[in-house]
């Protein structure tokens, strides 16, 4: 994969993050508190996360000890 998309597809991960972050945040606010849909978006967070890591790790270079 090229590196600037792998860079793109990060950045986009990492925007997502901080979306669901916000969703998080608003839904603990409400009146309701819907813990189903929380734990489902901490979840979507953690997968977000693992991807974020795998493609970072694509954009360095394997050094031989």
């Amino acid at each position: 994969m090229d590196h600037e998309i792998i860079a793109r597809r990060i950045e986009l991960l990492r925007q997502e993050h901080g979306d669901l972050d916000a969703a998080i945040e608003a839904l603990l606010s409400a009146p309701a508190i819907d813990q189903l849909q929380i734990a489902r978006i901490k979840k979507r967070k953690l997968r977000l996360k693992d991807e974020v890591t795998q493609l970072e790790d694509m954009l360095i270079p394997d050094i031989i000890a």
